[in-house]
């Protein structure tokens, strides 16, 4: 299979030109009026591009495209891709030509992140894909596609408005009963090692009340855990004056029924305090903080564009943690960013110990071009930030696994994910638990229905997962 690399080192450079202003231009190739009806989508990356993917879903289904789980029954296949990192694009590329040289009859068409950031270079580069598509209104999916199964050889897509009506979703890539719900699109906190506000543009907040009546709609057709995801939810409302967050969740409480509202991405520099109040009132909205520290050094801190140091991070903790005891916090770091020292990376190490994060995710720093971090001395080489990186991860599993302990013992709800064949066993997830990043709950004695919210108690810890009866 031919590799395409989008990396700025070692490997060939693309040149890379401006993102079109105020829109995604879609290039496609003529394909020429045919009967296509049979759509299947690979959706990589983020949450958030999970959500864009049940729009494409929904949007294709109501053009009377019928959707496959399975790429040897469709007709065309659409990748969603993730342009976040070199990992990410390089992953994105070699799976959508994987696509293209196992199924040459079918269509192929890259959508998404990747080709948004790279809209003038991708097709040129991969000329033996059918089309490409950004992410800027991944609800038009399915006219985009009727336009160019007629004929049209590009089409240009602006942004959707934040008010513009939401799509209703009619079929989610999530397990049973949860579902993820994007409050917002971009990101005005400008991270020197961040390309989000290049590929998704600033911060732009939908409206209150169209994500309640958002969350109303899937809460009544069965749906128990709701995911408030953006690429920084604590700033949600900012860029028209004081944050929203608060005033979202209260208004989420006054919908009635048994569900879950789990947040996730609270940038650390701005977190809106009064969230917890709400939290502590209302048990739907969990206690569970996805806070993304990233580093400790504030001089490292500094040179990432932001504001705190290791010192004010773990006093934003022990405030969390003095209001609601049994909260569960995850984070991530970022090793190897460039001009990082042994003396940065040790009050990295020390700030672990102090935080006692229940959950950590560890990544190394990606030169992306056209961020400020790209130009920036001192860069560390790969072997020390691999290194660095196992360091905390094998620092974190005893953390972790002596936070888990605290459940031993306690009865708690959880989610139902699915049922292990053969076995009186079902995989469930508690309130410490988001979807699929973190360990999971195997629960034992029967009677559990996936997607649905039951009662079990803990008896024991395995690792980093739990294990707990019925009842």
């Amino acid at each position: 299979m031919r590799a395409i690399s989008l990396a700025m080192e070692p490997r060939r450079v693309f040149a890379i030109a401006g993102i079109a202003a105020g829109g995604t231009i879609v290039f496609l190739r003529k394909l020429g009026k045919t009967n296509l009806k049979t759509f299947y989508i690979e959706s990589l990356g983020c949450a958030k591009n999970q959500v864009d993917s049940e729009y494409m879903i929904a949007s294709l289904s109501a053009e009377g495209f019928e959707y496959s789980d399975d790429p040897e029954r469709a007709d065309i296949i659409v990748v969603n891709t993730c342009g976040f990192i070199e990992d990410a694009k390089q992953e994105s590329i070699d799976i959508t030509l994987h696509f293209k040289s196992k199924y040459p009859g079918k269509k192929v068409i890259m959508a998404g992140c990747l080709s948004e950031r790279y809209n003038d270079t991708l097709p040129a580069q991969m000329d033996e894909i059918d089309g490409f598509i950004g992410n800027s209104a991944p609800e038009n999916l399915g006219k985009a596609i009727i336009r160019i199964l007629d004929g049209e050889l590009s089409v240009f897509e602006k942004p959707l408005p934040a008010e513009s009506p939401v799509l209703t979703r009619n079929r989610f890539l999530s397990y049973p009963g949860s579902a993820y719900v994007k409050i917002a699109e971009g990101c005005n906190n400008n991270c020197t090692y961040c390309a989000i506000p290049i590929i998704r543009g600033p911060l732009s907040s939908r409206s209150v009340p169209s994500i309640v009546d958002e969350i109303k709609t899937l809460v009544d057709s069965g749906i128990v855990e709701i995911n408030l995801v953006a690429q920084d939810a604590g700033n949600f409302g900012a860029e028209n004056g004081p944050g929203k967050l608060p005033l979202l969740l209260e208004s989420i409480c006054r919908l009635p029924g048994r569900f879950w509202v789990r947040l996730l991405y609270l940038h650390p520099d701005h977190f809106p305090f009064p969230i917890l109040d709400v939290a502590r009132s209302d048990s739907r909205i969990l206690p569970y903080f996805d806070i993304p520290f990233q580093h400790a050094s504030g001089r490292i801190l500094s040179l990432m564009g932001r504001r705190g140091n290791g010192q004010e991070y773990i006093e934003l903790i022990d405030r969390i943690r003095m209001t609601l005891p049994d909260c569960a916090i995850r984070s991530t770091f970022l090793a190897g960013f460039p001009g990082e020292e042994e003396s940065d990376f040790s009050e990295l190490l020390d700030f672990q110990q102090k935080a006692k994060l229940d959950w950590l995710g560890v990544f190394c720093y990606s030169k992306e071009e056209d961020t400020k971090a790209a130009g920036f001395p001192g860069r560390v080489k790969k072997a020390t930030a691999l290194s660095r990186k196992q360091k905390i991860e094998d620092d974190q599993r005893a953390i972790t696994e002596a936070r888990l302990d605290r459940f031993i013992g306690c009865s708690l709800p959880v989610l139902v994910e699915e049922e292990v064949k053969g076995e009186d066993m079902f995989l469930c997830r508690g309130f410490m638990h988001a979807p699929e990043i973190d360990g999971l709950i195997v629960a034992t004695g029967g009677g559990l229905i996936p997607g649905k919210i039951a009662d079990v108690t803990i008896v024991k810890r395995n690792g980093i997962d739990l294990e707990a009866r019925v009842g």
